[in-house]
């Protein structure tokens, strides 16, 4: 890997970190760059999977205040996240890509919309939990929410890109807490589908190893600092720019797509 190349990847790798705690969307930095160091789709897919790791370990190590007491649910989540990244691997490799990379964009795009809307989707959750308890009912169904986690799982094994939006907004819509514990929660389990993908591929697929190693470098470092930047931004705007930036990745992959 010649110097320019390296230094793209590890500026990239800072930003992907950074963006990925925060918002879910390490792709929109770290899978371009890689396409522009030279690496054909696939192997830039695989590559980018296996790098982003190391944004799940800088981001859950700088968010132990806001996953304390979330022991539970993150072996929840992530046991069904796990599921899905090993169906996703499975499908990247047995399976061409050409189809699923057409409606990607619009998985990211739907993502975006959940997460701008998410206080009004709550507020119709919360008139039919309202309606459930005048029936009699006293817990939430949690079926829809594990399957759209099931289902992001999938999408991150294939693909990736955008996978954090889509669990970001499937995790806000589903339960009412403050950004930073969703946005850490976020992290851990989509980390879960990508380390059970990276598995498969570091045997599987064609994992460019010296790119994978320089790009983890700068995203463990730009990923430690996404949460504390988190827990001091006020919490709509940022919900605001997260959603307006999935909107832009997806039509950023939809023009590439095309």
């Amino acid at each position: 890997m010649d110097p320019a190349s390296a230094a793209l990847l590890v500026g990239a790798g800072m930003a992907a970190g950074l963006a990925g705690s925060m918002a879910g969307l390490a792709s929109l930095f770290s899978y371009p760059a890689l396409l522009a160091a030279g690496l054909p789709p696939i192997a830039a897919n695989v590559t980018n999977t296996v790098a982003m790791l190391s944004t799940t370990a800088g981001a859950a190590a700088s968010s132990r205040r806001e996953l304390r007491g979330q022991g539970g649910r993150l072996l929840r989540l992530g046991v069904v996240a796990v599921l899905g990244g090993s169906t996703g691997a499975l499908l990247l490799l047995t399976t061409p890509s050409e189809t699923f990379e057409l409606i990607v964009p619009w998985l990211i795009a739907l993502g975006s919309a959940l997460l701008l809307f998410r206080n009004r989707l709550r507020e119709a959750a919360d008139v039919r939990s309202a309606a459930r308890a005048a029936r009699g009912a006293t817990t939430r169904p949690v079926l829809p929410s594990l399957c759209a986690v099931l289902f992001v799982g999938v999408y991150g094994g294939y693909f990736g890109a955008g996978a954090g939006v889509l669990m970001l907004a499937v995790l806000s819509v589903s339960v009412t807490e403050p950004l930073p514990v969703t946005n850490a929660v976020k992290n851990v389990v989509t980390g879960a589908a990508n380390l059970t993908a990276s598995v498969a591929f570091a045997f599987l697929a064609p994992v460019d190893w010296a790119a994978a190693g320089v790009l983890a470098a700068g995203s463990l470092v730009g990923s430690a600092l996404g949460p504390v930047l988190v827990r001091k931004l006020p919490e709509q705007p940022l919900r605001i720019g997260v959603s307006l930036a999935g909107f832009g990745l997806a039509a950023h992959l939809w023009f590439s797509a095309i």
